[in-house]
């Protein structure tokens, strides 16, 4: 009996790629507003610059540990300042 990956039509085609793609995108999209509603309903302030980043991050495990942190920060920068701390110490 064979087994098959996919069952997406055209399967391993540009069709499937850019459906994978978009669904990626929305997936990261819907946690990024996952975290701002959080701090919104908390009443945090999200200055433009941090809720563009936060809008325009595709990384959906950077999302997912924001939107866990946002439920605990006291500044929507904290969400982005841990993640620099982060990046340099792997430095």
């Amino acid at each position: 009996m064979a087994v098959v990956g996919s069952y997406f039509p055209g399967r391993g085609t540009l069709i499937e790629l850019t459906f994978r793609d978009g669904q990626a995108h929305g997936e990261a999209a819907g946690l990024a507003e996952g975290v701002l509603r959080i701090l919104a309903h908390r009443g945090i302030t999200v200055r433009p610059e941090t809720r563009h980043r936060i809008r325009e991050c595709p990384y959906r495990s950077t999302l997912s540990h924001w939107l866990d942190r946002a439920f605990t920060v006291s500044q929507a920068d904290e969400l982005l300042d841990e993640l620099f701390a982060v990046e340099e110490s792997d430095r």
